[in-house]
């Protein structure tokens, strides 16, 4: 779990890392929450958010749901019912996944281990599935090489090593080759995206 008082860090570390859940509360010393889970929609970031405020009048729950809040609590409020919203959030979140990821043409069957690309098979070694994977689930947002290892490898690789490089070399080589656009960028200086419009400039 991770927490920060700063909108603006906030909204940066919410598109740049996966996450379950998002509690986002509306009134923030440097930013509005309603702005940030629009940015963070509008940076196709997908994660459930559950709002807090102190503003309990409908229409500031209406703003905040059409915002892109997927749930709106008011304080002060109950510790259990506050869990229980974000446990519920968290499942519904879960269930919508379902057993396929989908992005640009890409298709992962997670049940049948299988993977495509506009219809054409593509054959992958577990790690290079684990990766494209967490790709796909983390579609348009930068990825840093320390991130992907823990969350693909999970460990911490030395700076020097270089498997990082060497899997998503592999994975562009089945992934992107033959085809006429390029879904996965190199960061310079930072990591890597998946993403249809390139690296962020």
């Amino acid at each position: 779990m991770d927490l920060t008082e700063s909108g603006r860090a906030g909204e940066e570390m919410a598109a740049q890392q996966a996450y379950d859940g998002i509690v986002l509360d509306l009134m923030l010393q440097d930013h509005d929450g309603v702005q940030i889970c629009r940015n963070l929609r509008r940076r196709k970031v997908t994660t459930p958010i559950l709002m807090l405020t102190g503003l309990s009048a409908t229409p500031d729950k209406v703003t905040g749901l059409e915002a892109g809040a997927d749930d709106y609590m008011t304080k002060p409020f109950d510790l259990e019912e506050f869990v229980a919203r974000l446990r519920a959030l968290l499942r519904r979140a879960r269930a919508d996944e379902g057993t396929r990821l989908h992005f640009e043409g890409i298709e992962m069957d997670l049940v049948k281990r299988t993977v495509t690309r506009d219809g054409k098979p593509i054959s992958l070694t577990a790690k290079e599935f684990a990766l494209l994977e967490y790709f796909l689930r983390n579609a348009n947002r930068v990825q840093t090489r320390s991130v992907i290892g823990e969350r693909v490898w999970d460990i911490a690789f030395e700076d020097e090593s270089n498997v990082i490089e060497v899997y998503v070399s592999r994975l562009r080589q089945k992934i992107d080759k033959g085809f006429a656009k390029p879904l996965i960028h190199t960061v310079i200086g930072t990591g890597y995206i998946l993403s249809a419009e390139g690296p962020p400039t």
